[in-house]
C-alpha cells in the first residue's frame, strides 16, 4: 500500500517539474546536507519548489534544511537539488526520501550525489574537511526497502558508491584544491548523538565517520539504477574523543565554516560528472 501510494506520488512530482521547468531533463540529483544548502543558490536559471507543493517529499523538521527543490544548471550541467532531506529520526520512517529518489529517476537522471554532515572518528580528519564515503555500516540494522513488493527489496550493494564516480570525485579534489579524505560512513538512527562508547566500538568494527542519513539514499538510488556518490563535511570528531558535547548548533557552524572549499569540490565535481556523460 505504502509503494503504491509512492507511485501516485512519483507521477504527480513530475507532473509538476515537468509544468514549472519545462525542457529540463536533470542529468544528475544532489541532496545537500545539514548546514550545506548555500549550494543551492548557485543554480542558475532555477525553478525553486516548496516541498510543500510536492505530494510525498517530507517537509523537513531539522534546521539547516530548506525543504526546496531547485531545477536548473549548476556547474553547466542540468540539475536537479534537494535543499534539504528528510531523517529517519524526524517520523521513524527510513522511506522519507523514498518519493524524492524515485522521481529524480523517472525524471531520467543517472546519478545522485549525496552530501550529509559527519563526526570523523578519525582525529586527522578534523572539522572542516570533506571525506568521500567509499562504504557505509547500517548499523540500526533499519532498511528503506522493507515492505518493498517483488524482488527489487534485494539490492545490490557491492560498489554501491560507484568506483568510478569515486575517481571523478578525486579528480575534482584536485582540480578545486580540496584535500578529499576517504572512509566508511557509519549510520545511526538519531537523534541522540553517538555516546563515546558507541564511538570506540564503531571505530573497532572498521568505520571512519558516523551520522544520521545517507544511507537509505544510497539503498533505495540503487534500487533505482542510479549511480550513486556520497560526500561528507566533517564538522566534529566522534563523542569522546574531544572532551567536549556535541550539538547541532555546532554541527550547523563548522560546516559553514567549511562551506566555501565543500561548494567548490562540488561544483568541480559535478562538472567533472557533466563532462564524463
Amino acid at each position: 500500500m505504502i509503494y503504491a501510494e509512492e507511485t501516485l506520488n512519483v507521477a504527480s512530482v513530475i507532473d509538476i517539474v515537468r509544468a514549472r521547468a519545462p525542457g529540463i531533463v536533470p542529468m544528475l540529483g544532489l541532496v545537500l546536507g545539514s548546514g550545506l544548502g548555500e549550494l543551492a543558490d548557485e543554480v542558475e536559471d532555477a525553478v525553486r519548489i516548496a516541498y510543500a507543493d510536492l505530494p510525498g517529499l517530507p517537509i523537513p523538521s531539522a534546521s539547516g534544511h530548506a525543504g526546496d527543490l531547485v531545477i536548473g544548471r549548476l556547474a553547466g550541467v542540468d540539475a536537479a537539488v534537494f535543499a534539504g532531506r528528510g531523517h529517519y529520526y524526524e517520523h521513524g520512517n527510513p522511506r522519507e526520501m523514498a518519493v524524492a529518489v524515485r522521481s529524480l529517476a523517472a525524471l531520467g537522471a543517472r546519478v545522485l550525489v549525496l552530501t550529509n554532515a559527519a563526526g570523523s572518528l578519525r582525529p586527522e580528519v578534523g572539522p572542516g574537511k570533506p571525506m568521500l564515503i567509499t562504504d557505509h555500516i547500517a548499523y540500526n540494522g533499519l532498511n528503506p526497502m522493507i515492505g518493498t513488493p517483488g524482488d527489487k527489496r534485494f539490492v545490490n550493494l557491492v560498489d554501491a558508491y560507484d568506483p568510478a564516480l569515486r575517481d571523478l570525485a578525486r579528480a575534482a579534489a584536485v582540480d578545486s584544491g580540496v584535500a578529499l579524505a576517504e572512509g566508511v560512513y557509519m549510520w545511526f538512527s538519531g537523534p541522540a548523538f553517538e555516546t563515546p562508547a558507541e564511538i570506540r566500538m564503531a571505530r573497532i568494527i572498521g568505520a571512519d565517520a558516523v551520522g544520521m542519513s545517507t544511507v537509505p539514499e544510497v539503498i533505495m538510488a540503487r534500487a533505482e539504477g542510479l549511480r550513486v556518490a556520497a560526500i561528507s563535511m566533517i564538522t566534529n570528531l566522534g563523542a569522546g574523543m574531544t572532551g567536549r558535547g556535541l550539538s547541532h548548533e555546532e554541527t550547523k557552524a563548522e560546516a559553514a565554516k567549511g562551506s566555501a572549499d565543500f561548494k567548490s569540490l562540488i561544483r568541480a565535481f559535478v562538472a567533472r560528472i557533466g563532462a564524463a556523460g
